[in-house]
């Protein structure tokens, strides 16, 4: 059954560090269960926080990491606006992640989202050794930010992708945050995996945090977001966290 972990912390200093040692041990209980550790990164300030601590970790198994973006612009990989080139920068170079386990968007496909989301649909599927027909992939835990507007992945307010429920991974060339075209996994990937971790840090966000968090405002992509078996959890800092009365941040432990 799914629960909602709320963590609040008084630096992002300190988010990073706690993301350090929940993944080191999500990897290592996802190593031991079934020999690797299946991961989603967005982009946005979340891959710096999380990379901070974690790319010197030597406790981590990193041969056995296999990366996906849970969405990404339609941009070449080396833009400044990929979300892969971003997650190389701060994690992929630093780590020994072999190369064939981090899946990216197809570079030459980046001019037809369409096409490219699909693709990806298909490296999935190959990746994890399941049918595009069947149930949605399950990821060992997908790593999400949000923006001031409650969108995540690439998923914003009043579009119709919010909505899909049939597509794994599903393109939008009208983007309200440029680039205008890009690719995203879907809300029911989403929900499907054993977990899923919110970052959030620097309190701009607080009043959407709370919509979220406490007032499941559904209007807000990201309220959509609630693992049917897994877990769901918030790394905040306090600033961020301040609002929050129901759902209020609890002790950190592992």
């Amino acid at each position: 059954m799914q629960q909602t972990k709320v963590h609040s912390f008084p630096s992002a200093d300190q988010v990073a560090q706690a993301l350090n040692a929940f993944l080191a041990h999500a990897s290592a209980e996802a190593i031991k269960q079934h020999g690797r550790f299946t991961v989603a990164f967005s982009g946005g300030s979340l891959p710096a926080t999380v990379a901070k601590y974690l790319k010197d970790n030597k406790s981590v198994d990193f041969a056995k990491w296999f990366v996906f973006f849970s969405d990404e612009r339609c941009v070449p990989l080396d833009d400044p606006e990929s979300n892969f080139k971003l997650v190389k920068d701060e994690l992929l170079s630093h780590v020994p992640i072999p190369d064939s386990q981090v899946i990216r968007i197809s570079e030459a496909l980046v001019s037809d989202s369409k096409r490219a989301a699909e693709d990806y649909d298909l490296q999935i599927a190959k990746a994890l050794g399941c049918d595009v027909v069947n149930q949605p992939p399950v990821f060992d835990c997908i790593l999400l930010g949000i923006g001031p507007d409650g969108h995540t992945c690439s998923l914003f307010p009043g579009h119709p992708e919010v909505q899909e429920r049939s597509k794994w991974v599903t393109f939008i060339d009208d983007s309200p945050k440029p680039p205008a075209s890009r690719i995203t996994l879907t809300i029911p990937v989403l929900n499907r995996a054993r977990s899923v971790a919110f970052v959030v840090t620097g309190g701009s966000k607080c009043d959407t945090v709370k919509a979220i968090v406490d007032g499941r405002d559904m209007s807000l992509p990201a309220a959509h977001v609630a693992p049917s078996e897994g877990d769901l959890y918030w790394f905040l800092d306090d600033a961020t966290a301040k609002y929050l009365t129901v759902n209020k941040p609890a002790e950190f432990k592992l």
